[in-house]
């Protein structure tokens, strides 16, 4: 009889980084969440105030493209400046000043992880805002969206790009009130592409290489077929498809800006 038992290999799973990463990522992005949502003024804004300007709609006749495209457009544009670039701002400022992303920093939490949980519950509303809104506008007579693929598309690379800008913008943002201010300029890009419609072609020809023109352009041709100087709708599905390359490229290339200029001055605690 041998008193050696034989080596058994072990059952027990060999760790994986990205599987401890993604752990570690889904455990941020939950706590980060519920703090969104015990907030009920944060909440507010994010939720109830994006979706508001659907009631444009009845100011105009059922199934009349003008109303609707605006109310779309600027439901999209609210979900992108509050619940995903204002609150993710405000989220990294106010952590820095309290220290916590300090604290953070010190344990196994990566710095991309943290960037991303604080801007994913904001993102994660944007999308949600998104597809709740086909479903309400369709009841208020808007008609249905010709590449709905391509809107979703669209929201969930706005919101990537707003992110980064968000991350940026609070390098330079001393406090928590500060940021009503530095968030203005970003929020006239946005908002500068939507009132692009009354400008001169020449000047509309510029606006569409901001944040708010690519976004507007994106929306009315994937919902409703419209080109940059449409009145009327004149894109299926596949068109749309075909017309959204530029804009889309606008995105990502403000996307890899916004990147590289929150890398090279972002800020982990309070300024000395």
């Amino acid at each position: 009889m041998s008193f050696f038992a034989p080596a058994t290999p072990s059952t027990a799973p060999e760790p994986s980084p990205a599987r401890d990463s993604l752990r570690r990522l889904s455990g941020l992005v939950r706590a980060n969440a519920r703090l969104v949502v015990r907030n009920r003024l944060t909440l507010s804004y994010a939720v109830v105030l994006p979706v508001l300007p659907l009631l444009l709609v009845l100011a105009g006749e059922r199934g009349e493209v003008g109303p609707g495209a605006a109310a779309v457009i600027t439901v999209v544009m609210l979900a992108l400046l509050f619940p995903v670039f204002y609150n993710t701002l405000s989220m990294i400022v106010t952590r820095r000043d309290e220290l916590v992303l300090k604290r953070m920093r010190t344990g196994e939490v990566r710095d991309a992880e943290l960037l991303v949980s604080l801007a994913a519950p904001g993102a994660i509303i944007a999308m949600l805002i998104a597809v709740v809104t086909v479903p309400a506008a369709m009841a208020l007579g808007v008609p249905a969206p010709r590449a709905p693929v391509l809107f979703l598309l669209t929201v969930l690379l706005a919101s990537v790009t707003l992110a980064t800008l968000a991350f940026w913008t609070a390098a330079w943002t001393r406090n928590a009130e500060a940021a009503q201010l530095t968030s203005m300029p970003v929020m006239g890009l946005l908002v500068l592409g939507q009132l692009a419609v009354g400008f001169p072609d020449e000047v509309k020809r510029w606006i569409a290489f901001t944040p708010g023109g690519a976004v507007t352009d994106l929306v009315r041709g994937s919902w409703f077929g419209l080109g940059p100087d449409d009145d009327v709708p004149t894109m299926g599905g596949l068109d749309a498809w075909a017309g959204a390359a530029v804009p889309l490229l606008v995105l990502l290339a403000w996307t890899v800006l916004g990147g590289w200029l929150a890398a090279r001055s972002m800020r982990w605690e309070p300024r000395s």
